[in-house]
């Protein structure tokens, strides 16, 4: 029998295993920080101080991961449906334009915490309407869902590109973005969170979005593990065939899985949109979309295993910043490769130690 369909107990499956698989990385990121002549040993502490050593080091880590909470929750909640959702990056995009609008038309009339809920409705809208016609075709014409969402990251990149240029640029400027929000349509800083610790969130934008994030990661468990849409979800993703032979509707099914996995993801533009920047500009998700599959994965597509997984890249993104900057030799180009090893053994070879551990774990049930 084949040791992927050997039952583990989770705290070897969501627990050992990853934590192995990221301790590999780390040893490989090492040892390619030992090659160009730095200690390794010196780079992780600077990623851990960089990290989480000042309150706006944590700010900032914490930031990062809210936008991974909600791309990771997006690619998660498709999985569950048998779909791969590659599209999260152009579906973060055009959510950002559906918050983008709503901050713009309201945020001189009502306060900050009338105008985010709307933001969160029109982001969701936004960001569901752009998976609805992958989902579409993959749901009544056949087309591969992976084939359709990557060539719709590209158009909601060019789409966002002229409207910021022909469409909502400030008149008489050059830079491609909106006018700065007004005060009504800012997300607060969490900086009341840093103090109870005894710290400052300084110029971290670390803001409101992260509750949002926390609250869609709730949703997203109750959805998936709680409800009977959940159910035919997961049993669709287990097998399109069996879930057809027991009356569960595929395109309904598929439809409504990748709206919500749209709408995860336009939700994330909240944060650098709305908490961040105050406006929309080019490239606001700045690859979230794509950290978002790896999040995923390493979190085993569950909510709280995404919550941990999007610190931990987080972290990668603040600390390897802070390495970067006092030690000149690791440039960010390095940084990107130790996150690739993350990703590399975390998601692709996620199940490289298993066939190990159902050995050791037969041997010990045995004994």
């Amino acid at each position: 029998m084949s040791t992927a369909s050997v039952p583990l107990p989770n705290w070897i499956s969501y627990g050992l295993i990853p934590l192995l698989n990221l301790l590999v990385a780390f040893l490989i990121s090492g040892f390619v920080v030992w090659l160009i002549g730095e200690s390794p040993l010196a780079a992780l502490s600077l990623l851990i101080e960089g990290a989480f050593g000042s309150g706006e080091g944590v700010g900032f880590t914490l930031y990062y991961a809210t936008s991974f909470i909600f791309t990771g929750l997006s690619v998660a909640v498709a999985i569950h449906a048998g779909l791969f959702n590659i599209g999260s990056e152009g579906q973060a995009y055009i959510g950002g334009l559906g918050c983008a609008l709503v901050a713009l038309a309201l945020d001189n009339y009502v306060p900050w915490y009338v105008t985010m809920p709307i933001a969160i409705v029109g982001a969701g809208i936004f960001g569901a309407a752009w998976a609805f016609i992958p989902a579409f075709l993959q749901a009544k014409r056949g087309s591969h869902i992976v084939i359709t969402t990557i060539m719709f990251n590209y158009i909601a990149a060019a789409l966002m590109v002229y409207l910021l240029v022909h469409v909502l640029i400030v008149p008489g400027k050059m830079a491609p973005e909106t006018r700065t929000f007004l005060e009504g349509g800012q997300l607060p800083k969490l900086g009341w969170v840093m103090s109870i610790f005894g710290s400052k969130l300084g110029a971290a934008p670390f803001n409101v979005s992260f509750i949002i994030a926390l609250l869609a990661a709730w949703f997203v468990w109750i959805l998936i593990w709680r409800t009977k849409l959940g159910f035919e979800m997961r049993t669709l993703g287990v097998s399109s065939t069996a879930a057809e032979y027991a009356g569960i509707p595929y395109a309904r099914t598929v439809i409504i899985a990748m709206l919500l996995s749209g709408a995860l993801a336009g939700m994330m533009a909240l944060n650098p949109v709305m908490g961040s920047s105050a406006r929309l500009q080019v490239e606001f998700v700045g690859g979230a979309g794509f950290v978002g599959i790896a999040v995923s994965l390493m979190g085993r597509n569950h909510p709280l295993g995404i919550i941990f997984a999007a610190i931990l890249f987080g972290t990668l993104y603040q600390g390897g910043d802070w390495i970067s900057f006092e030690m000149p030799n690791i440039t960010r180009e390095m940084i990107l490769v130790i996150q690739g090893l993350v990703i590399l053994f975390a998601g692709a070879l996620e199940y490289m130690f298993r066939p190990a551990m159902v050995h050791l774990y037969q041997q010990f049930v045995r004994a």
